[in-house]
């Protein structure tokens, strides 16, 4: 299925071979779209490393023994939107030192410059630096840290790139079901941060459907094991609870969310915006835990 040929991508989130960012950019060049990376500025060097010495290759490879490849990557900071933000610290900090224009005005204008227009744009990053805390002992920074890194990314990233998307183009941002049920362990502001995010989301719809033609969506998947959720510390029991309660009783892939991606980015799924679609096997809709040990029999 190539109904992407022809498609630009740009993907801001991509840090390595094992989240949800690189299985949806798997997917759609899968479907013969051109890739473009956003990497967090401090790791740049390590992916770009890692990706010439073949350390992802057996994840690249597509359904006709191809590896997928991209056409450039950039390195990205998504919580400074102009070079005037960034604080002097880091500047000078060595692992940002020997880059320049990793600010979301700076990528955009980049992007422009090289391929003049993207068709589809995919926020697949967040950050919470307090996401062990309690919510009641999260600091106002580090609440407000996880807002900025996790929600109004995808607003700035979106007013910057929605410029340069033709009517019908299309995005993209991922959530967690922590956005609308407590999730105990899941703190320091992050499901604030995907609350707002799915909310920007119905509102972007509009926005960027009136102004550009863009459609806008979200996809609430369910835990995965990639490095970057280890962060949150029970990563490994969230899966558990999940598989041991959903509907569906197994493993979520990666891939399972690429695929959804692929058809709310294609366009297969032309009249679908301001959408919040469940790629989780099903968890969002229990509304008990068949586990528990409250409950004897269900069977």
């Amino acid at each position: 299925m190539k109904n992407l040929k022809g498609k630009r991508v740009f993907v801001a989130g991509i840090g390595d071979d094992q989240g949800y960012g690189f299985a949806i950019a798997k997917a759609l060049a899968e479907a013969g779209a051109e890739i473009l990376i956003g990497t967090w500025t401090p790791i740049m060097n390590i992916f770009t490393t890692s990706w010439k010495n073949g350390k992802f290759d057996a994840s690249r490879k597509l359904s006709d023994g191809s590896l997928m490849e991209y056409a450039k990557v950039y390195p990205l900071d998504a919580t400074f939107d102009t070079p005037d933000d960034v604080p002097e610290e880091i500047k000078e900090n060595k692992r940002y030192k020997s880059a320049s224009g990793y600010t979301i005005s700076e990528v955009a204008n980049e992007v422009k410059k090289d391929f003049g227009t993207i068709d589809i744009f995919v926020h697949s990053l967040a950050n919470g630096p307090e996401v062990k805390k309690d919510l009641l002992d999260t600091s106002r920074s580090g609440y407000l840290a996880a807002i900025s890194s996790s929600s109004y990314s995808f607003i700035s990233l979106l007013s910057h790139f929605g410029p340069i998307m033709a009517p019908g183009s299309s995005c993209l941002n991922l959530t967690y079901i922590a956005s609308e049920r407590a999730v105990p362990g899941y703190g320091g502001g992050m499901s604030s941060a995907k609350a707002a995010l799915e909310s920007d989301t119905r509102t972007l719809a509009w926005e960027a459907g009136r102004k550009w033609g863009v459609r806008v969506n979200s996809i609430s998947a369910g835990p995965l094991g990639s490095r970057a959720a280890k962060a949150i510390g029970f990563i490994g029991a969230m899966i558990n609870y999940s598989k041991n309660n959903a509907p569906l009783q197994k493993d979520l892939k990666a891939e399972e969310v690429g695929n959804s991606a692929r058809f709310l980015l294609s366009s297969d799924a032309s009249a679908i915006t301001g959408v919040t679609l469940y790629v989780d096997n099903g968890m969002h809709a229990m509304g008990l835990a068949v586990d528990s040990p409250s409950i004897t029999d269900l069977s």
